[in-house]
């Protein structure tokens, strides 16, 4: 009933619909990325390096992303950058029936098209608070990560069509869809931009990014979840975006497909606990962040333990009761305790966090896996989750006062 009122406002469901379209696009083309790169240099260190590339562009431009997102029209923004992405995505398809793609190409494509998200995503995330109010935002936020993890549901189903027919290439013609789609239901969108602020200088972005940090050191619940998200992500990148495909390379001649599935099966899940969990919770802690990162690290260890084709489905379930719980809840508190000013700033520093994170996770694991077995890593991984959840729970539940982690605000410079 609830998620029935949210969907009645137009503004919410045309949010809801272009993310949801826009995230169908980006699952298939993240896969397709993958297995070009291993079926174009059939190298695990060439693949590792493949999901890097994904991850370096928030270094370099996420801050600046974040300033943007506060400076400039949010709706006008989000239409431009999904239209730009339509022909980077779109030459891949091109360049491959004229037997010239490259590994390179793909690599120079790849960062292209997520340097162009790290100015797209905080400003999309920067939106929802100004359609939904307080009330709202923990089923909003829910019913949005039902729609754009849920369809990765959907995923398996067009993933084994796509490869039995006309090939994994045209995950990328359909992501180009995606896009177009996307820019239309956010043109929709009655969003009042309130009037830029024009700081054109380098200065004014230094400035406007030192301005942040200074703020989030003075505000320990940012400050500590920013600081647990950048562990936690730490253990569980390589694991869970490499090491189950490579994984599965090694156990099937299908691996793609039943990665694929996998990530269908952690679809589902989502849908599920996102349909149960604001019966339950109607306000979201750092408490619950923890719990959250528990059962995440839980599903990890134990794919890992067990190491086997049928246990990495329930391995992924579990995993996908935990990690939105944990995603979610930072989303919330981040929308709940930034000011709408600083909203972009914020989930922009969030990405680079999270993104550095994912980039050191990938480069080490990636050098590690040369000399420590799959299985092992993903053991110590998920025992590592669970450790710092556990540690971290009982400290803020015996001595809160103990717990003064303190961002170093040179980090985020």
């Amino acid at each position: 009933m609830m998620y029935k009122k949210l969907w009645k406002n137009k503004n919410i469901r045309y949010y809801l619909l272009a993310g949801g379209v826009s995230r169908l696009g980006d699952v298939l083309s993240g896969m397709a990325f993958l297995f070009l790169a291993y079926d174009l240099t059939g190298s695990n260190l060439h693949t590792t390096g493949m999901a890097m590339a994904e991850t370096l562009p928030y270094l370099l431009f996420g801050l600046i992303g974040g300033v943007m997102a506060d400076w400039l029209p949010k709706k006008k923004l989000l239409v431009y950058l999904d239209l730009a992405r339509i022909p980077l995505i779109f030459s891949i398809v091109c360049l491959y029936y004229m037997d010239v793609l490259s590994y390179f190409y793909l690599l120079m494509v790849s960062f292209l098209i997520q340097s162009i998200g790290c100015f797209f995503n905080p400003t999309h995330r920067s939106v929802l608070p100004s359609i939904t109010t307080e009330k709202e935002r923990t089923n909003a936020n829910s019913l949005y990560d039902t729609l754009t993890r849920g369809v990765t549901v959907l995923s398996p189903f067009i993933t084994v069509w796509l490869l039995h027919t006309l090939g994994a290439i045209h995950f990328f013609t359909l992501d180009a869809i995606t896009y177009g789609i996307s820019a239309l239901f956010i043109y929709r969108i009655q969003l009042k931009d309130s009037k830029p602020i024009v700081k054109k200088s380098i200065k004014g972005v230094y400035r406007s990014i030192l301005e942040f940090a200074s703020w989030v050191k003075a505000h320990a619940t940012v400050r500590q979840l920013f600081l647990l998200t950048f562990v936690i992500v730490f253990f569980n990148t390589w694991v869970w975006e490499v090491g189950l495909l490579l994984a599965l390379s090694e156990m099937s001649l299908q691996s793609e497909e039943l990665y694929s599935i996998l990530q269908g099966v952690f679809g589902g899940v989502v849908i599920l606990r996102n349909i149960v969990l604001p019966y339950f919770i109607k306000r979201m802690t750092l408490h619950i962040y923890l719990i959250g990162s528990l059962i995440w690290g839980t599903g990890i260890t134990y794919y890992g333990l067990l190491y086997d084709i049928k246990h990495f489905f329930i391995g992924c379930a579990i995993v996908g009761i935990g990690l939105p719980i944990a995603g979610l809840t930072r989303v919330y508190l981040l929308q709940t305790l930034v000011p709408e000013e600083k909203m972009g700033r914020a989930f922009s520093s969030n990405a680079v966090l999270l993104y550095f994170s994912n980039t050191l996770s990938l480069g080490l694991y990636g050098i590690l896996v040369m000399f420590i077995s799959i299985q092992h890593l993903m053991i110590g991984s998920g025992l590592l989750i669970v450790m710092l959840s556990i540690g971290v729970l009982l400290i803020k539940t015996v001595n809160p006062a103990k717990f003064c982690w303190r961002l170093p605000i040179n980090f985020l410079k």
